[in-house]
């Protein structure tokens, strides 16, 4: 074992993530280097420990206690790797805070991730998710990323193909699900700004602020995106949430016509295959549970996607909310709802 690496015991989680719900780690552990990780997998291995990783905790459900070892990314850098006339390769450790990522990027004049300003978590997290925001996702920019096999050790690098990225959707969600750990990732940015202005709101707060878009830079934009990103999701600091709890969900064409005709000022967006991707937010909206309380927890009263922990709740009381809110959404119209954050843990029995 890395000389360095400190396995504690019965470890608390509940300021490890962002609902600050209530949960302990059997075994806890903090990487920094490869090395570490390299030891700590070693470590659970050795013990025939299940091995759960925390990147930010901005994603993520805790339950209740998490059996074995709990690995936090820590894994820091930021290494330019290739270096042309219209763009860069950078590779970013996993443990790289993404805000500061992307402020990092802009100082550099590299653009092409400002419209993803703001999004809270790590860069490991990144590719897990295909983090994505007005008009862009990670996936646009992503070259190949690094892991090591939880079960062998062994190191792989996977590119955009290899990880079969969809809306909000990657292979470390299905056939990778909690069978690596991704230690860096690799952007392609570029040195040319081309603003990205597609999405309506955002083009609308750039319009109101600047007027000729044509001179908008990607400053511009990041500083939007935060605006906008603040105007709407409570700072976890404040409130106790995971940003947006449900993905947009994604009906087929004939369903989105009929929803069209029920529901005519339901906002929709569709999509090259035919399918219409529709706001969760408005349903849920709609459908009354915006601004709701129950118990410890409810819905945040200025976004309809954020479920908050008003203090004191537990990890099953948040997923019966979020259960029934996407049964009621499901009875009322039809329509499915996936939760975006992982669930960590299991909710106590009895």
């Amino acid at each position: 074992m890395a000389a360095d690496l400190v396995i504690r015991n019965r470890v608390s989680l509940q300021s490890r993530n962002t609902l600050a719900l209530p949960g302990t780690a059997e075994q806890f552990c903090a990487v920094s280097t490869t090395a570490q990780l390299e030891a700590a997998l070693d470590h659970a291995r050795s013990q025939e420990l299940a091995v759960t990783v925390l990147g930010g905790g901005s994603n993520v459900v805790i339950a209740g206690d998490i059996a074995g070892l709990v690995i936090a990314m820590a894994i820091p850098g930021r290494e330019l790797l290739g270096d042309s006339d219209d763009s860069v390769v950078v590779r970013y450790g996993a443990g790289e805070n993404w805000h500061d990522l992307v402020c990092h990027a802009l100082d550099q004049n590299w653009f092409g991730l400002e419209n993803l300003s703001l999004i809270p978590g790590c860069a490991g997290a990144a590719p897990i998710q295909n983090i994505g925001a007005y008009g862009v996702e990670l996936k646009q920019s992503f070259v190949a990323l690094d892991a090591m096999d939880i079960a062998t050790g062994a190191k792989m690098r996977l590119d955009g193909g290899d990880c079969a990225f969809g809306y909000r959707d990657s292979i470390f969600k299905h056939e990778l699900l909690n069978r690596v750990v991704i230690t860096a990732v690799e952007l392609r940015l570029e040195k040319v700004p081309a603003p990205n202005l597609g999405y309506p709101v955002l083009r609308q707060a750039l319009e109101a602020e600047y007027g000729d878009l044509d001179t908008v830079t990607p400053r511009q934009v990041s500083d939007a995106v935060c605006a906008i990103r603040r105007s709407k999701l409570p700072d976890p600091a404040s409130i106790a949430n995971a940003g947006s709890f449900f993905k947009n969900p994604v009906v087929n064409a004939e369903q989105g016509a009929a929803l069209a005709a029920a529901l005519p000022d339901l906002p929709r967006y569709p999509q090259a295959d035919g399918s219409v991707k529709l706001a969760a937010a408005w349903l849920i909206d709609r459908a009354g549970w915006k601004g709701s309380r129950h118990g410890h927890v409810g819905v945040h009263d200025q976004q309809a996607l954020v479920l908050i922990n008003r203090g004191g709740a537990t990890g099953g009381e948040l997923l019966d909310l979020a259960r029934a809110i996407a049964d009621n959404i499901q009875l009322r119209f039809g329509v499915s709802l996936e939760m975006e954050p992982r669930i960590l843990g299991k909710v106590p029995s009895g």
